[in-house]
């Protein structure tokens, strides 16, 4: 039977101790670490050659949908009861709304040095040490809103321009499109500063500290920043019936893009699963 994934802001007090307590508990048995190591691993940066997973890729979405689906299956077998919840950045805007209160994910950092002090994964706790980082830092970082360079959160516009179209992905399956829905959610844009930062990626800016890096998932933000992201592809899915993962075949010789994405029925590292495998998720998990 297919369990639920619930918005953020409606969860019970005991459904958000029974999350933090599962995060706490994969932490503190190395479990956690192992995600952040994975994400590192298949990330790249613009420019890059070689295989693109993770990002910058039509592959985006199906990788951290079975990324969330590891996740959420070692927090179930600490606690069945416990589903990764989704936090609607479009309605939850401010830094003291949810996820940001002190039972759940703890609020911003600091100004001096953006150190998170509140909540349960604050250093001071004792429960979240980063171990797996870009600097030598310890503690969880986060500068919610950009306080030097204010930026706002993606809006339902912002969304909707996204999910209305009807293309998954298109050709050259990067950054530098500007059709389909992949991209316009992952959130590549034209120009530069600012506005260039559309939908999933503007929420990384607007977070700060850990989440604009590779190891991004150090901070627990990162999975309910996620799980709404492959909420919108949900219901792109079911907006547009019979549109499916683009591109159906690989790239041929020749194209500047052969070897460098995954095409639906080809294998995803590290898994081995194809995207269209990923495709259907209605057996193991719904959204409430």
């Amino acid at each position: 039977m297919a369990y639920v994934r619930k918005d953020a802001g409606t969860l019970t007090g005991a459904e958000r101790r029974r999350f933090v307590k599962a995060l706490l508990e994969l932490k503190r048995r190395g479990e956690y670490d192992e995600f952040v190591r994975m994400h590192v691993d298949h990330y790249s940066s613009d420019g890059e050659r070689g295989l693109r997973t993770a990002h910058l890729a039509p592959s985006f979405l199906p990788w951290h949908r079975r990324f969330l689906l590891d996740l959420e299956n070692a927090l179930r077998r600490v606690d069945s009861s416990v589903t990764v919840p989704y936090w609607d950045w479009t309605r939850d805007r401010t830094t003291t709304s949810a996820p940001w209160t002190a039972d759940l994910l703890g609020g911003n950092g600091r100004r001096s040095d953006l150190r998170v002090t509140t909540g349960p994964f604050a250093h001071r706790e004792g429960n979240w040490t980063i171990r797996v980082g870009v600097t030598e830092g310890e503690f969880l970082t986060r500068d919610l809103g950009r306080r030097r360079a204010p930026i706002d959160l993606p809006t339902k516009s912002d969304l909707e321009w996204a999910l209305k179209d009807t293309a998954y992905d298109v050709s050259p399956w990067d950054s530098t499109v500007t059709r389909g829905f992949r991209n316009k959610l992952e959130g590549w844009g034209t120009g530069r500063g600012s506005a260039s930062w559309r939908n999933h990626n503007r929420v990384h800016r607007w977070v700060g500290g850990e989440m604009l890096t590779a190891t991004s998932v150090n901070d627990p933000v990162f999975w309910l920043h996620h799980a709404f992201v492959d909420l919108q592809w949900y219901r792109w899915q079911r907006r547009h019936r019979g549109a499916a993962y683009l591109p159906a075949t690989p790239p041929g010789r020749g194209d500047d893009q052969h070897g460098r994405v995954v095409a639906r029925h080809e294998k995803l590292p590290p898994w081995g699963v194809t995207p269209g495998e990923l495709e259907n998720v209605d057996r193991i998990y719904r959204y409430a």
